[in-house]
């Protein structure tokens, strides 16, 4: 049975225009120019460009990232009556398989898969659907699905061969995998993300150089994320996770000086919420989290979150209204939407800088 969640406080409708169709490298701008919507506790939100990011911090405050490799994740082959269609490997399952989602050609979901179909792709690999997924009691019209993908020499240096990053359909053009990864991006051992995290793709050298410069600490960590498209009432899949001790360590030490903790992007923010205890301390971990923030779960340890734009009713919102309460939230977005911030992976950001509760304060 798949599980649902609460729909978020926040509403909008995003006009199609402001969708970001290609890299704004495209559009003439560095990584670093897009625009950064700046929304705090008091007063109006501040517009600047990404650049201006550390002037926005304090002394003592500490931006944790996600340093998880972006995957060659889309692969295009046939299914078994000769249909063109696209593979996208989410991620590996708990059980050693691998979790995939078919699309058209097109980008539109296949709703008739069924278990035992099998997707004929490059190089003479086939992958066999078993069973829907998160539910394996789905044997029909199942949008993920568990699937074995058997793979001479193993399944990365295939994707690194035959696969593309995954993309929507309202990208205009293809671009290479760089494109899709950030800065801190590093090669793990095991498969990265099935698609970038997006919220630190704006960072540069400078930034981070400038970050430094401000007194403002870098702690790193890893989340690998799956595909993104989930229906609109679907709770997040479990995903993988690492906190290393020093950025544990860099945490609760920011959090013991009154300083704030940053998360740039869900990914981060997952991370770090799943290894904290009620009193806020971070603990080093490493597994899966099937951490959802909302309303019942509200963050303990985040105190501030970079991130870019995120679609009407996607369960991102919630976590970031967990994050910077409700009211924060849909005030920035109102902001976005009338002064024409770019959405997706290649659009314009967002600062939420909520104030401090009364727990941090006392």
């Amino acid at each position: 049975m798949t599980l649902r969640r609460p729909a978020p406080a926040t509403e909008f409708t995003v006009p199609e225009a402001l969708a970001a169709t290609e890299p704004p490298e495209v559009r003439g701008l560095a990584r670093d120019e897009v625009r950064l919507l700046v929304a705090g506790h008091a007063g109006p939100p501040q517009h600047v460009r990404f650049r201006d990011l550390p002037l926005a911090l304090a002394p003592g405050d500490l931006v944790v990232v996600n340093t998880s490799e972006t995957e060659p994740a889309a692969i295009d082959g046939h299914r078994d009556d000769g249909r063109p269609v696209t593979l996208h490997v989410s991620g590996p399952a708990p059980d050693g398989l691998h979790v995939v989602e078919l699309r058209t050609p097109g980008g539109r979901r296949v709703t008739d898969g069924v278990a035992g179909e099998t997707v004929l792709l490059p190089c003479g690999v086939a992958a066999t659907l078993l069973t829907g997924h998160p539910d394996p009691r789905t044997v029909a019209g199942s949008r993920l699905w568990r699937a074995r993908i058997p793979v001479a020499g193993g399944l990365r240096g295939w994707l690194a061969a035959v696969g593309r990053p995954i993309r929507y359909s309202y990208l205009h053009g293809e671009w290479p995998l760089a494109a899709y990864r950030t800065v801190f991006a590093r090669a793990e051992p095991e498969f990265g993300s099935a698609e970038m995290p997006s919220a630190g793709r704006p960072f540069t050298p400078d930034v981070l150089t400038a970050l430094q410069a401000r007194g403002v600490g870098v702690a790193e960590l890893v989340l690998h994320t799956g595909v993104s498209s989930l229906e609109a009432d679907e709770v997040p899949q479990r995903e993988r996770y690492r906190v290393p001790a020093a950025t544990a360590d860099a945490v609760n030490a920011t959090r013991a000086a009154g300083g704030r903790v940053v998360a740039v992007g869900t990914t981060v923010t997952r991370a770090l919420e799943t290894v904290a205890d009620p009193a806020g301390h971070v603990s080093a971990g490493a597994g899966w989290t099937h951490l959802v923030l909302g309303p019942d779960r509200p963050a303990r340890v985040v105190d501030g979150l970079v991130t870019g734009w995120h679609e009407p009713q996607a369960s991102h919102l919630l976590l970031l209204e967990a994050v910077a309460g409700a009211q924060l939230v849909s005030r920035a977005y109102a902001a976005a939407l009338e002064h024409g911030y770019r959405w997706h992976e290649f659009g314009d950001s967002c600062l939420l800088l909520p104030a401090l509760t009364a727990r941090r304060r006392g």
